[in-house]
């Protein structure tokens, strides 16, 4: 919950009775202090990420309103064999190499061929959409990625990642899902722990109060239904980043969480199909005995079928149907003999690697369909909400002049040291894994001792 200010010493305040200090209340000015301060100086980077995100939740009703000619095409009664809509691709685009086959899987709807030409962007590929009923190319658009985003939805992923400034615009988003669970989970503890007449008051906005009270009231109810979403953001968003997300890729391949894959480098068998005098172009079974072979296997649309990477390598077909329930099974198809060479089912997955695939889904808005993608514009609505009222909160208790007043610091030593030292090593080591938060929590210390010197020489002027 994105706060910028304390409140809680003039606003719905019942003073609490005599009693020993307790561990809470040693570190409530500690926690106050940080949330003020990442409130004010990191709001701002959240506020561009809940407003792309949700620029992003909706992105795939406009990718689907934008480019409907080329996604669709008038249902038939017969379709042409699939090598002969790979074929007519080629026909269009004979500079390019076909890389991967989308068939439609649904009625009405177009074949993806995916082709590699000179000239385009990293991770971008030409894809060329063919009626499957006709063999007409209904146009051709450039796709981005595994999940094939077109140029409109591409676009809109790019600002929510980088803002289309490059690698360097990467760091506002890191520094955004670094900071936005310690900014909730310190909201969330500021405001539960309050002391309030009324508790229904802790999970719905106090409509009776009035002034900062109110606004409090609003910023704390909604901070505490969106505080999961808000920290199952910030956990998925980590594993984009540049520096944390190498730091998680390490973790979990240290804990063997890492998702599985099939090998379709070709290996031994390519070396020997190179000696045999066989080649991948006069010997391959075709994308129709493939597609024949993954159905024989159980897998169904939709699909991706991807060709061989060089001489000897296979075929790898696989589901990418990621709604729940989620459809991701593979197989590798020898390029000679069309047989099931490999096989990888989504069920075998270590329960860490299929929470790591739900939980990317998730946050691109894909697990449960529109659900998931309302689920994620409300979020972002909520976040965007949160930031509001935390500025007006700020801005109404500003002085004439200067920065607002966060709560008076040196609280920390009135924290134990059998808690402080604890606390210090977990923030050091939080630091470490995610380091532009480190970084930055470095800053704010720097700055805060600054502005405590420059008032303890004020004072004694």
């Amino acid at each position: 919950m994105t706060s910028t200010a304390d409140v809680s010493n003039t606003v719905d305040h019942v003073p609490p009775p005599s009693r020993e200090r307790t561990a809470w209340a040693a570190l409530r000015p500690l926690v106050l202090r940080l949330h003020f301060y990442a409130g004010v100086l990191i709001a701002p980077f959240l506020l561009v990420a809940a407003c792309t995100g949700l620029m992003y939740a909706a992105s795939y009703q406009i990718e689907e309103i934008v480019y409907q000619h080329e996604l669709t095409a008038p249902a038939g009664q017969t379709s042409l064999p699939l090598s002969g809509q790979v074929a007519a691709a080629r026909a269009a685009h004979p500079q390019g190499t076909v890389t991967a086959v989308r068939p439609g899987a649904e009625p009405g709807q177009t074949t993806r061929v995916l082709i590699n030409q000179p000239g385009l962007a990293e991770s971008t590929q030409l894809a060329v959409f063919v009626d499957p009923h006709t063999g007409q190319v209904r146009g051709t658009l450039e796709s981005y990625g595994s999940s094939g985003a077109l140029p409109v939805r591409a676009w809109i992923s790019t600002l929510h990642r980088q803002l289309q400034l490059g690698e360097p615009g990467r760091i506002y988003s890191e520094l955004a899902a670094s900071w936005l669970w310690v900014v909730a989970l310190g909201g969330l503890a500021l405001w539960v722990a309050r002391r309030r007449r009324n508790r229904r008051h802790l999970i719905v906005p106090d409509r009776a109060a009035g002034g900062l009270r109110r606004t409090l009231s609003w910023h704390g109810s909604v901070g505490l239904w969106a505080v999961l979403g808000l920290l199952f953001l910030s956990a998925t968003g980590l594993t984009w980043s540049k520096y944390a997300g190498a730091n998680v890729d390490e973790l979990r391949a240290a804990l063997n969480w890492t998702t599985p894959s099939i090998d379709v480098s070709g290996g031994d068998h390519a070396a020997h199909t190179a000696t045999s005098g066989h080649h991948a172009g006069g010997a391959d079974v075709g994308v129709d005995r493939v597609a024949q072979a993954a159905a024989a296997k159980g897998l169904s649309g939709p699909l991706e079928i991807t060709w061989p990477a060089k001489a000897g390598a296979p075929y790898l077909v696989k589901e990418i149907d990621k709604t729940a329930p989620t459809r991701l099974d593979q197989v590798a198809v020898d390029a000679t003999t069309g047989q099931v060479s490999a096989e990888l089912r989504f069920a075998d997955y270590s329960p860490a690697a299929k929470l790591a695939r739900w939980g990317i889904d998730g946050h691109m808005g894909l697990l449960f369909g529109l659900a998931n993608q309302i689920l994620l514009a409300l979020l972002a609505i909520g976040l965007i909400t949160l930031i509001v009222l935390g500025y007006r909160m700020w801005w109404r208790r500003r002085p004439t002049r200067g920065f607002g007043k966060p709560y008076p610091r040196g609280g920390w030593r009135n924290v134990p040291w059998a808690l402080l030292a604890p606390l210090a090593l977990l923030a050091v080591a939080v630091g470490v894994f995610l380091p532009l938060m480190g970084i930055s929590l470095a800053a704010f210390l720097v700055i805060d001792v600054l502005l405590g010197l420059r008032a303890r020489l004020g004072s004694q002027t």
